[in-house]
Formats: structure tokens, C-alpha cells, sequence
């Protein structure tokens, strides 16, 4: 058996309902596992509950999980510290001085999130980190600097050149059968394929629009009025915030004093990247220490091939010696407080690692085999695909659904990456076996920057999404009320590129298909207000 069918659809669906209804993200997510579990296990409780520790262990003992797990972690204790030492609060006043209103701060944060485009991880939480007391002065809600995170997260890091996600994109491309017909490297297939990931495009143009113009509408609308009133946020009704550390009332710090922290935590993990390449090549086809290492092979390609998990936890570790050590001789902290701030920090950061790790089981659970206990879900619905019979032109507009569907789910944009990517390919060039040159290029470009535009979506909105997670996290927002004010937004530039994707598949023509999806979400992001408002 290689799928459960229509069963797999269950524990995503019930983590969701539940954690609405409820407010309680992590028992929705345990019994979302579990409903799951007792399918596997033909409903026999015992070993449900069995299997869920064994998966729950599994997903926590995979070191590129552990990994990240340190990463937030140690994170979590860098702002503590940041915290504790009056930085934020310093550069919270100091960037009022020159961002003088509400517009401003937000494009600046649209604009910090484009920058840092290495990792989303990472975006979210140094980005919410540094932003979120200018936002807080200007009495921005905490669910729009959450929305604005989460926007310039995954969507600008599936655009840039380098990195972790552009980087896992084209080694499914170039392992795909049929792609090697193309003769082109995946490097320059996905530089061109930039124009066709029309959802990562429209989503970072309507956070522009509705800093600048557009008119916030719903759950957003009604969060952004409560910060009007000095409600940040809404524990009483979204439930509490992943982590919450307070800022301290320290008013010798400068400014400075957190820049320097950012950049040293930026510096430190960018230039990890190419580091932890080069020494996990020592050792390796002959490569006997560093220095050969160094020789072997270019920065560039370094950067390109580096894990992820590694070098931002690597980075995060440096940085926070370094800033340990900074602080002490500043006279902002003593021994005992950097310790005590760097225990708290940890601690804040329990529930979204709890909530992290939840979700990266269920994503197991559903998109995993039977024969690596799971529910198979994905296989459902790719062989529905394979099966269907689609004319070319609408493949594109499946494929998007089905990435969305997909990534939505199960919680995970590089899950689907790995499943769609694969099954699009050979698909595509199937179906245009009569085509070749541009044309046939051109198909494989739409076909696959739509799977990338609907898993990107999925993982944007789905509340089991670790960047969703991390987003709320970084921003201090519960994950509750940043997912329900984020949907309707994410949801609407969803159904416009869904236009642009159709207009793409039929034309074959990217300047098409964005412009046509570009005057779809501007036409709803007018109407939306004065009917949603209502």
C-alpha cells in the first residue's frame, strides 16, 4: 500500500479545527498525531500512543532538527540578553527619531525582511527581534509585524539566489527526470524560473500595498484597531504568546548596542556558510585539512552547498559568546544577569520549540509512506494528478493546487518541493513531448514555479508551518491570532495568483501571468475592506 487515501487528511484537519476552537495549539497537535497514529495503527490505542513517542523522538533526535532546535533556542537566549540590557527598548527609541510614522516602520521592516534572505528561520526571528519595539511605539499589532515576517520570510528566501531554500529547489530539479534534456545547469533554470513564482512575487508587492495604501480588513483590521487602544495583542482570545520576554528598563544602553548584536549574529552565520562547506570536506575524496579544503572548491560553491542546520547554529553560538563577553565589559550585564537572562531566554522559547517539534511530526506522520509509517498523504495526492488526464495548459493551475493543498497540510514547503518538483517535470515534458527549444522550456518553467508558488503559500498560512511558528515567535504574537489575521491576506493574493498561474499556463508568457495577477489581488485588496469590514 503506498497511501491511506482521503484518510490522511484527517490529522491536519482535525490539529486545525481543534487549535480554532480550542486556542490550545499544542493538545491540538498531540491529538492531530494521534488521530493519525491510531490509523496506522488499524485503531489500536496502545500502539498509537507508541508509535507517537517513537515518531515524536524520531523528529527530535534527527540532528538537522536538533540543530535548529539550538538554534532557536540559543536564539531565544541572544534576545533575552538583548532584552535585559535596554538594546531593543534603545533602538526602539532611536529608530522612532527617524522612522516618524506608522508607514515608515513598516516598510523599513518589509525592507530589513528582504535583506535577510539567507535562511526564513533566521529572518523572522532577528528581523521581529530588532523591529518590534519601533512597532511597538507606534502602536503597530503584533499580528501585522508577525504577517510582515512571515511575508519576507519564505517568499523572498525561495526568490534569492543563495540560499537554504533556492538550494534544496534545484537539486530536485536537476535529479527530475527529463530535465537533463533541457542542457541547461539548474542554477540558470531557476534564475529563470524568478518571473514565474508569481505567489512569492504578489505576496511581497501587497505587504508594500497595504503598508502604503491598501486598508487593513478583518481579523487584522480588528487587531490593528486594538493596538490603537494599546492592545498589542490578544492573549484573552488567541491564547498565550510563544515567548514573552520583557524589556528591561535599563536606559544606559545605546542604540549601537543592538546593532552591533544583529550585525555580529548576521556576520557570524553568513560567513559559517562557506565554513562549515569547507570543513566537511576534511577528511573527504583525499582532503586531509583545511586549508586543502579551502583550495578545493570556490566560496561561491561553498556558500551554495553548505547544510543550513550547521552554520546557523554555529553562528548563533559565536555570536552569543561574543555578545556575552560585549555586554559584561559594557557594565549592561554582570555574570549573574547574563546568565540568569540567557536561562529566561531559553526558557521563553520552550513552547515554540514544543509547538515546532509537534509539527514536524504531524508533517511525518502525514506525507511519509506506509512503509515508513506514515499516512502517505502526498502519494494520494500526486498519483491523482498522474492520473488525471490534464491538458497542458492546465497543469500549471493543478500543480499550484496541489503545492498548496500539499504544503498546507502537511505543514512544509520543502516536503513538497521533494514530492511535486519530480512528478511536475517528467509530467510536463510528457505532455509536451511535440514541443522543444523555448517552448518547451517555457512549459517546464511554469509548471514549476507554479509547485513552488502553492507550496510556498501552504507553508505561509498553515498553522503547523515552522516558519508560521517562528513568525509569531519572533514578534511576540500568539500563533492563534497571527494565523487567523495572516489567512484572509495570504489567501487573497492565493486566489489572484491562482489567476496569474492560469493566464501563465495558457500564454506561456510570465509578464502575462503576473500582470494579470497583480491587477486581480490590487482589485481585491480595494474591494476586500468594504466587505469584509461590514
Amino acid at each position: 500500500m503506498e497511501h491511506y487515501g482521503l484518510f490522511g487528511i484527517i490529522p491536519p484537519l482535525l490539529a486545525i479545527i481543534l487549535a480554532l476552537v480550542t486556542k490550545e495549539v499544542i493538545i491540538s497537535l498531540t491529538l492531530g498525531i494521534l488521530s493519525g497514529t491510531l490509523i496506522i495503527a488499524h485503531g489500536n490505542p496502545f500502539l498509537a500512543i507508541t508509535i507517537f513517542t517513537d515518531k515524536v523522538a524520531a523528529m527530535t533526535g534527527d540532528s538537522w532538527n536538533v540543530r535548529i532546535l539550538l538554534f532557536c533556542a540559543l536564539l531565544g537566549a541572544f534576545v533575552s540578553m538583548l532584552s535585559k540590557t535596554g538594546a531593543t527598548k534603545a533602538f526602539g527609541l532611536w529608530a522612532s527619531k527617524y522612522l516618524k510614522t506608522k508607514k515608515s516602520v513598516l516598510i523599513f521592516t518589509w525592507f530589513f525582511g528582504l535583506i535577510i534572505f539567507i535562511d526564513d528561520y533566521f529572518n523572522s526571528l532577528s528581523v521581529g527581534t530588532v523591529m518590534r519595539p519601533a512597532c511597538d511605539e507606534k502602536k503597530i499589532s503584533r499580528a501585522k509585524l508577525s504577517y510582515i515576517l512571515d511575508s519576507t520570510a519564505a517568499p523572498v528566501c525561495i526568490l534569492a539566489p543563495i540560499s537554504t531554500w533556492v538550494v534544496t529547489v534545484m537539486s530536485y530539479i536537476r535529479d527530475s527526470e527529463g530535465f537533463s534534456s533541457l542542457n541547461m545547469s539548474e542554477f540558470i533554470f531557476f534564475i529563470r524560473m524568478i518571473p514565474y513564482s508569481i505567489y512569492p512575487l504578489l505576496t511581497l508587492t501587497f505587504v508594500v500595498l497595504t503598508s502604503l495604501w491598501l486598508k487593513d480588513f478583518g481579523p487584522m483590521k480588528r487587531s490593528e484597531d486594538a493596538a490603537q487602544n494599546g492592545k498589542l495583542f490578544n492573549e484573552e482570545l488567541y491564547g498565550a504568546c510563544p515567548g514573552n520576554l520583557e524589556t528591561s528598563s535599563n536606559d544606559t544602553a545605546k542604540w549601537f548596542d543592538m546593532v552591533i548584536a544583529i550585525s555580529v549574529l548576521i556576520i557570524a552565520c553568513i560567513v559559517m556558510f562557506p565554513i562549515t562547506t569547507y570543513m566537511g570536506l576534511v577528511g573527504t575524496d583525499g582532503i586531509e585539512n583545511i586549508s586543502q579544503a579551502f583550495s578545493s572548491m570556490s566560496v561561491s560553491e561553498a556558500f551554495i552547498q553548505t547544510d543550513a542546520s550547521k552554520s546557523l547554529f554555529y553562528g548563533a553560538v559565536i555570536s552569543l559568546i561574543i555578545m556575552y563577553i560585549y555586554y559584561i565589559a559594557r557594565k549592561l550585564l554582570n555574570i549573574r544577569s547574563a546568565g540568569n537572562s540567557i536561562m529566561e531566554g531559553v526558557k521563553s522559547m520552550v513552547p515554540a520549540l514544543v509547538v515546532l517539534a509537534l509539527a514536524w511530526t504531524i508533517g511525518n506522520v502525514i506525507k511519509s509512506s506506509p512503509e515508513d509509517g506514515g499516512l502517505g498523504l502526498a502519494a494520494f495526492l500526486s498519483e491523482t494528478v498522474k492520473g488525471g488526464g490534464f491538458p497542458l495548459w492546465l497543469l500549471p493551475a493543478i500543480g499550484y493546487l496541489l503545492g498548496c493543498v500539499i504544503a498546507f497540510s502537511t505543514g512544509t514547503s520543502w516536503g513538497t518541493f521533494a514530492i511535486m518538483i519530480p512528478i511536475i517535470i517528467p509530467i510536463a515534458t510528457g505532455l509536451a513531448s511535440n514541443l522543444t527549444g523555448d517552448a518547451l522550456l517555457n512549459v517546464l518553467l511554469i509548471n514549476v514555479g507554479s509547485v513552488v508558488s502553492g507550496a510556498v503559500f501552504g507553508d505561509h498560512c498553515s498553522p503547523i508551518s515552522d516558519t508560521t511558528i517562528l513568525s509569531s515567535t519572533g514578534s511576540n504574537c500568539p500563533l492563534l491570532e497571527h494565523v487567523t489575521t495572516q489567512i484572509p491576506y495570504a489567501g487573497l493574493v492565493a486566489i489572484a495568483s491562482f489567476i496569474g498561474v492560469l493566464i501563465g499556463g495558457i500564454t506561456l508568457n510570465p509578464i502575462l501571468a503576473l500582470s494579470s495577477g497583480f491587477i486581480i489581488m490590487c482589485l481585491m485588496g480595494i474591494l476586500a475592506p468594504k466587505f469584509y469590514n461590514k
